[in-house]
Parts: structure tokens; sequence; C-alpha cells
């Protein structure tokens, strides 16, 4: 686990969504990170579709040990 320096308005936008969203702060920046990623690599995809490929490769990564992110990348 790595320190990522943010901005203090970032860190205020993370504190806010993450509470309104019952996530941790940090949960809510890797969640904000995952969708980035995602939507870098699949720029032709929606909001919602990037969300329907967490939703799968967090079914596919439920009963494996595999890591969830590698899961997601062959989603995509």
């Amino acid at each position: 686990m790595g320190i990522v320096k943010i901005s203090e308005q970032m860190h205020e936008n993370l504190r806010l969504t993450s509470g309104a969203l019952s996530r941790s702060i940090n949960a809510q920046a890797e969640h904000w990170l995952r969708v980035g990623m995602l939507a870098e690599l699949n720029p032709n995809l929606a909001y919602a579709d990037i969300c329907q490929l967490l939703f799968q490769a967090e079914r596919q990564a439920e009963g494996s040990s595999a890591d969830k992110d590698a899961a997601v990348a062959q989603a995509a």
C-alpha cells in the first residue's frame, strides 16, 4: 500500500461522497480509480456499462482467490 497525495478539494469531495454513499474515504477513492481506469481503457462505455463490468468482476471473483482487478480486466 502506498500514499497518494491529492488536493484538499479532492479530499473534501471524497469525504462528502464517501459519507453519502456509506463508504470509507479509501473505498470511495478506490472506486473512483477503478471506474476511471476502466473509462480510459474503454472510452466507448457509459458509466452504467462500467458499473456492470464491476458487478460481473465481483461475481467472478467471489468464489475464487483471483484478484478482483484482474477479473475486471478480463470482463473488459
